[in-house]
């Protein structure tokens, strides 16, 4: 029976989407927008990082602008007491759930509460790890009370704040809840068909804005060449294309290309839990000579972004005088025989009896750094470092060797560097451990003062680099192509991870008719 309603579903889905308009101006009606979606098994903020649906069902305390600035959102206002390292937030008032009830100050306790308890295991823990205490002041008023002063954390409490109603006594990994979420955003569920699609409508009571755009549907497209197919034939009208994909419509009538900047880098990340780093930890430096960033961007990325040399080149604290580590194959060999290393008879080198070499794992259906990931064995086979490339159906991150990483955060420099690099933080993935990079991350969050930070940021950058935990290619552009009915995309703001962030104003966006 299922099948049988799955497969009506598609087929008046794909009805719907051919009895309206040309290419590129295909919705299900002309104020219904769809997107070219990855897919969901879940929705679960509170326990995971990414998910460009959050913004559209969920608000946090606070919002980020177009200039990813901080912002008020559910909360109105704040202040900070230096003496108790205390924020104390006044929340909005009538704000309802998508099921009617009220939001208050409970709601808020219990999700960071969630995300907090160790045995939820939330990607987002290590960003409330300073909370020592959550205070309900009363419905609409609540305090939290840092150990230790941490600057970033309104940047934090952009975190979607879940209903306590809903979820109270709850599995925070396995509710069904996850698949049936309701918010307080300017959109909710209307249905979703698991693998096919996720309909949203919008919010007619949003406590802020009410969207212009009745409809948005999250229509389930995997593969990189189906969705660019499928915003060529207008099935789809607003979706993330690769850069040689987006490139076939630009210039192409009916629609517009958005080449967005993205502080969205790619590297190799190496797992340093793998004994082969143990024992060859000192040729990560030749490793980053041998490496043609410039190549790879041009060819792969077509040139849409930027040579990556670490973490924060899209960040106000960016170092740029750290080693860069640029092209220099002659180098990558000079560092290999310094260590002891020879060249062998079948074009690698050798380290007492072993060939130099690792694989290199890319998670399944991203071309992009498939490519990438090749582009790069390639030249490091040629400096004779015998580099593979594997694409498991699942990535064993414990023993794996070595990864075709993507990271990247367009706010507060503390997002995505603590809890990438510090050690045994949430999202450090590598394993990475340095004590410097430790204490010059702390240093940088304790302090508000911006030339005491930019000293921090400095010194971690500089510690990074001589000792890295990755070795960074590119940053790439997030190349979006939209029909050319679609008003108010800011292609100003820079993108975070995966291009993710377009929807920050979404109940600005107008559809032509």
């Amino acid at each position: 029976m299922k099948k049988i309603i799955a497969a009506i579903f598609a087929i008046a889905l794909a009805a719907m989407l051919s009895a309206c308009g040309g290419e590129g101006d295909n919705a299900i009606d002309s104020n219904t927008l769809v997107y070219g979606s990855g897919d969901y098994t879940r929705i679960n903020p509170a326990m995971d990082e990414h998910g460009e649906i959050n913004l559209l069902l969920f608000n946090g305390l606070t919002a980020h602008d177009g200039d990813n600035n901080v912002i008020p959102s559910l909360a109105k206002s704040w202040e900070f007491d230096e003496e108790s390292c205390t924020y104390t937030f006044k929340l909005e008032k009538n704000v309802k759930w998508h099921d009617g009830e009220s939001f208050t100050a409970e709601d808020v306790k219990f999700t960071i509460d969630a995300i907090m308890n160790p045995e939820n295991g939330s990607e987002n823990a290590p960003n409330f790890e300073d909370v020592e205490e959550i205070a309900i002041i009363d419905d609409y008023t609540i305090a939290f009370k840092l150990k230790a002063p941490n600057v970033a954390f309104l940047d934090y409490m952009t975190m979607a704040i879940l209903p306590s109603h809903k979820l109270e006594g709850e599995d925070m990994q396995e509710s069904d809840f996850f698949r049936n979420p309701i918010g307080t955003g300017p959109y909710m569920l209307e249905s979703w068909d698991v693998g096919q699609a996720i309909v949203l409508k919008k919010n007619e009571n949003y406590f802020k804005k009410v969207a212009n755009i009745d409809k948005i549907i999250f229509k389930i497209v995997e593969d990189d060449n189906a969705k660019a197919m499928q915003m060529k034939s207008g099935e789809l009208n607003l979706a993330l294309l690769t850069p040689k994909d987006s490139k076939l419509f630009e210039g192409k009538e009916g629609y517009k290309v958005y080449n967005m900047k993205t502080s969205d880098y790619r590297g190799i990340l190496f797992n340093f839990g793998n004994p082969y780093w143990t024992e060859n930890r000192d040729i990560i430096p030749a490793i980053c000579y041998a490496i043609d960033r410039q190549a790879i961007l041009d060819t792969v990325a077509l040139g849409h972004g930027i040579v990556a040399y670490g973490p924060l080149q899209r960040n106000v604290y960016n170092n740029e005088n750290v080693e860069q580590y640029e092209y220099n194959p002659e180098k990558a060999k000079e560092v290999l025989e310094s260590i002891g290393c020879t060249m062998g008879g079948n074009g690698f080198y050798h380290r007492n009896g072993k060939e130099i070499g690792f694989v290199l794992t890319v998670g399944a259906g991203d071309m992009v750094r498939l490519d990438i990931a090749n582009a790069a064995s390639q030249q490091l086979r040629e400096v004779g470092i015998n580099c593979t490339v594997e694409v498991p159906a699942k990535v064993d991150w414990q023993n794996q060797m070595a990864y075709l990483i993507g990271w990247g955060s367009p706010f507060d420099a503390d997002d995505h560097t603590y809890k990438v690099f510090g050690t045994n933080k949430g999202a450090n993935y590598s394993s990475y451990s340095n004590v410097e990079v430790d204490k010059y991350l702390l240093d940088a969050r304790k302090t508000d003062d911006k030339e005491e930070r930019a000293e921090a940021y400095d010194k971690f950058q500089e510690a990074l680099a001589l000792d890295p935990a990755f070795a960074f290619i590119c940053y790439i552009d997030a190349d979006y192509v939209a029909t050319s009915r679609l008003r108010g995309i800011d292609t100003d703001t820079v993108m975070g991870h995966h291009g993710v962030g377009i929807f920050w104003n979404v109940t600005e966006w107008t559809l032509d008719k």
